[in-house]
């Protein structure tokens, strides 16, 4: 059977634990995960042995991970041969998914959010079958100083927890299942032969 290749791309660990979740949901429903660091272990990846692939990668900055983008665009025709899909994991869909926000400012998160996912198409070349934004975490404890006092003023202008003597995981776990599950279901089952 081929397994579903696992990439991801990310700075404080987030995104490894979205990665990682996401291959024990493949591994419950019996399909093979194979999941990999691009920022550690991108050469060598052969993608015709995978049976699809689901890429995650965070945000900072408004812009996705440099080793995401490289690796797309190196491996775009392969990832357009194949079943894919694309987590974009970054603070900004916490806005969208936040019931408190105003309309105004849910309207304002949904736009950030698609111009995040534009940028990434337009800087790749590539339009996965399906992509998801995942909400992120805001890892305080994990950043310097600097980070640290920047990401502070983020969440305080976006609405958002600014004790900085701790973490905060805003990702929807049972979402991000739900997604995974839609993904394996239209894989098809010649191709695990």
């Amino acid at each position: 059977m081929k397994p579903i290749g696992v990439f991801y791309a990310t700075r404080q660990g987030h995104t490894q634990r979205v990665a990682e979740h996401v291959a024990a949901t493949l591994r419950a429903r019996g399909l093979e995960a194979d999941v990999r660091n691009l920022r550690d272990r991108a050469d060598g990846i052969v993608l015709d042995k995978y049976a699809g692939a689901i890429l995650a990668a965070s945000i900072h900055i408004g812009k996705h991970e440099p080793e995401m983008i490289k690796f797309v665009k190196q491996h775009r025709p392969e990832l357009e041969a194949m079943p894919t899909a694309f987590l974009s994991v970054n603070l900004t869909e916490a806005g969208v998914e936040d019931a408190n926000a105003t309309p105004e400012q849910h309207t304002q998160s949904v736009a950030l959010v698609q111009g995040m996912l534009d940028t990434f198409s337009a800087k790749t070349g590539w339009h996965p079958q399906r992509a998801k934004a995942v909400a992120g975490a805001l890892l305080y404890t994990k950043y310097n100083f600097l980070l640290r006092f920047v990401m502070q003023q983020i969440a305080k202008k976006g609405g958002k927890d600014t004790d900085t003597s701790r973490d905060y995981e805003y990702t929807d776990w049972a979402a991000l299942d739900r997604f995974v599950e839609e993904f394996a279901a239209e894989i098809p089952c010649e191709i695990f032969g």
